[in-house]
């Protein structure tokens, strides 16, 4: 099996504004002002949707049914026995065109329950240009409270019960389930998640959003604000989940593992990794990636590589990012519930 180079799939009308930094990323032309989410190796559909969000391969199969088809020699055979045909691992190109609305994502225990699905939605950023984000809660709140300010839509009341962060290029951020969270406008980063696409909404103004029919999951509010984590993380809380990346096999923190990991390599000459499924951002240089025939990655390249390419030998010199799912025998968060 060889490295397959993909393009880009970027879903149409999104509910905020972006897109321009993945174009220029990705040196293609300009497309629509609410393009901002490029769904790198994805299997997982857009909320609601039959197909959208999928990636296509060159030959016109999805990337999921290629998988289904050949389960081991896509993700190795330690990987099917534990989780089967699922990637586990969702990897996005997001450029905020204007601040996310503020919102968090269910754990997996709450979305098994609630809404049938495999996974929660965990998720993590690379930095790659800078800006602020809103991120935690600074003290403890109740549901009550928190209901009445997304009910009213008190915007300013509900930042300000967020820490604000200023993230810096290199910077990674973990976001754990159930943590409130905003990018801010200007952030273009490279996001690991699991393969969900759950979100309750806090926030819905000056957004192509209903929040009071699409913000709650189907749920209503009092049940899906269950979702959310409500006590306060104390600054050094945060400064451990946001911090400069570093380089080497696993620059997330640890807690992150038994969803994703991220490989950052800085590249200068030869370097041999470990094979296994593995979704690849080339965020600067040139490098060759030796297999069956040798393929030629520039910056603003994206590729997957399948369990069954065997070890990833590249040459040349530039910044990689490698996403990977968890290791097989890692915990993957079902018997840990997130504190409300």
């Amino acid at each position: 099996m060889d490295v397959i180079l993909l393009s880009s799939n970027r879903p149409p009308e999104r509910f905020y504004r972006g897109g321009r930094k993945i174009t220029e990323f990705r040196r293609e032309p300009p497309a629509g002002d609410r393009e901002p989410e490029d769904w790198v190796a994805s299997t997982t559909t857009l909320a609601g949707e039959e197909s959208l969000g999928l990636t296509t391969l060159p030959d016109g199969q999805s990337l999921k049914a290629a998988i289904e088809s050949q389960p081991e020699a896509w993700l190795g055979a330690g990987h099917v026995e534990r989780f089967g045909a699922d990637t586990r691992l969702l990897v996005k190109l997001l450029d905020a065109g204007q601040r996310l609305p503020i919102h968090a994502h269910p754990d997996v225990l709450f979305a098994a329950q609630h809404l049938g699905r495999a996974h929660g939605k965990a998720e993590a950023w690379f930095i790659v240009d800078g800006g602020e984000v809103y991120l935690g809660l600074k003290q403890d709140v109740i549901l009550d409270e928190l209901k009445s300010l997304v009910m009213s839509q008190d915007v300013d009341s509900m930042r300000g019960l967020l820490h604000r962060i200023e993230a810096h290029p290199g910077d990674v951020v973990y976001v754990p389930p159930g943590v409130l969270h905003a990018p801010g406008e200007g952030i273009f980063l490279a996001e690991l998640q699991e393969p969900e696409d759950l979100s309750v909404l806090l926030e819905w103004q000056d957004f192509e959003l209903d929040g009071q029919r699409d913000g709650h999951l189907g749920l209503g509010f009092d049940l899906a604000l269950q979702a959310v984590e409500f006590r306060g993380r104390s600054t050094d809380e945060i400064r451990q989940l946001v911090r400069p990346a570093g380089f080497g096999s696993s620059v997330l923190p640890k807690a992150a593992d038994q969803y994703f990991r991220l490989e950052r390599i800085a590249l200068d000459g030869e370097v041999t990794l470990d094979p296994g499924f593995a979704v690849l951002v080339v965020l600067s240089g040139e490098a060759e990636l030796a297999g069956a025939r040798t393929s030629q990655l520039t910056a603003g390249n994206t590729a997957v590589v399948p369990n069954g390419f065997g070890p990833l030998m590249f040459r040349g010199r530039g910044e990689l990012l490698l996403c990977r799912p968890p290791q097989p025998h890692q915990s993957t968060g079902l018997s840990e519930r997130v504190e409300r």
